[in-house]
């Protein structure tokens, strides 16, 4: 099995992880992305990783790899100076030096149907998960009109730039056949139609819906395709929840289970030396998750019925708002977190049959346990 590719550069890979997990879903305070390094060089090899130090920096040297994913961004708050002074600044030192990529897919990856709390439903047998908290104004509509003879192609442009995706559905559109009307002036080049005269032409008027950070594609798709030298289109803002995009999970075990089957179940599961949990009296079925520092969830843990809420990084204050009516558990940060480096390596296995991206062998959990 090969790790690298000599025709394939580092920009491919950032490409389709931005595809799966777009920048514009990360949160306001979060610095996904590429954050050292450029991208527009061969790619010799990659190392997954949850978070990325010194240590990881070298073993990525020591397996020739010059890309390194993390899931948790090196740069996070603002760097005044790089002096080596902590294990951040030597090992962003080292990767400049030994001209290593360095790339981040964080709370965008956290966002997204198949991410990070895919992969937590997944190791913990939930069927059916759904995003716990779909988020609004992710979504928009494109209207526009195009002669009948064309409505077909254009439509499949359209789909193909990333519009007509509700849910598990896609090419999804409205159409509505009408007359539409225009006079060219001088200096147009109409496609029908003459110049000084009005033209009625037979149009189909076709809506269809798309993910907000895909306008451009779909602007660009709509110009390339309309045949029109003039094209009237309109896009609106929607405020309808986007299913697949937004914090947490939330699914059902295949049977109730009684809490302490399930706290161990869970310990299995996410391999965790502790688990902190409220009191409940109550069988586990649904259950809510939420990688890392998720317990501003909790609210809507409890909406859509959970008997147990598995996390991470909750304060003490914090387990108080469960008040009984789930069980709240907090897993550990690393631990609930952990298995990204494996959906990683699956996601881009599975685009690049080809290509064999390493995982880190070094535990970056800053955590130990006594007992």
């Amino acid at each position: 099995m090969i790790n690298s590719l000599s025709d394939m550069q580092i920009n491919e890979i950032i490409q389709f992880l931005e595809e799966i997990a777009p920048l514009a879903y990360q949160e306001s305070y979060d610095n996904a992305g590429l954050l050292v390094g450029r991208a527009d060089q061969p790619l010799q090899g990659m190392l997954i990783t949850l978070d990325i130090t010194e240590a990881v920096v070298q073993e990525a040297i020591q397996k020739h790899c010059n890309l390194i994913v993390s899931h948790h961004p090196i740069i996070f708050h603002p760097l005044k100076r790089i002096t080596g002074a902590t294990d951040a600044e030597r090992a962003i030192m080292l990767a400049i030096q030994s001209n290593i990529v360095l790339y981040a897919a964080h709370t965008n990856l956290d966002q997204v149907a198949e991410g990070v709390n895919a992969m937590i439903a997944e190791r913990l047998g939930l069927l059916h998960p759904q995003v716990l908290a779909p988020l609004r104004g992710k979504l928009k509509k494109l209207v526009t009109f195009v002669p009948h003879a064309h409505a077909a192609a254009l439509r499949t442009a359209l789909f193909h730039a990333g519009a007509g995706t509700i849910g598990q559905y896609d090419e999804c559109s409205y159409n509505i056949e009408g007359m539409g009307t225009f006079r060219a002036r001088e200096g147009a080049h109409p496609y029908v139609g003459a110049v000084g005269e009005q033209h009625q032409e037979p149009e189909t008027r076709i809506e269809t819906i798309f993910p907000a950070h895909r306008e451009t594609a779909v602007v660009e798709a709509l110009l390339r395709h309309h045949p029109y030298e003039e094209v009237a289109y309109d896009i609106y803002p929607l405020d309808n929840l986007h299913p697949r995009v937004g914090p947490g999970m939330v699914g059902e075990l295949p049977e109730p289970l009684p809490v302490d089957v399930f706290l161990k179940h869970v310990q299995k599961a996410l391999q965790t030396g502790c688990i902190r949990y409220t009191r409940y009296t109550g069988m586990i079925q649904r259950v809510a998750v939420c990688g890392g520092a998720g317990v501003f969830l909790l609210p809507e843990a409890i909406k859509a019925g959970a008997q147990a809420f598995v996390t991470a990084d909750v304060k003490y204050h914090e387990f108080f708002r469960a008040e009984g009516r789930l069980l709240l558990l907090d897993a550990g940060h690393y631990e609930t977190e952990q298995f990204t480096i494996d959906l990683l390596e699956r996601l881009i296995r599975k685009k690049f049959p080809n290509f064999a991206p390493l995982k880190s062998e070094i535990c970056t959990n800053p955590i130990n346990y006594f007992s």
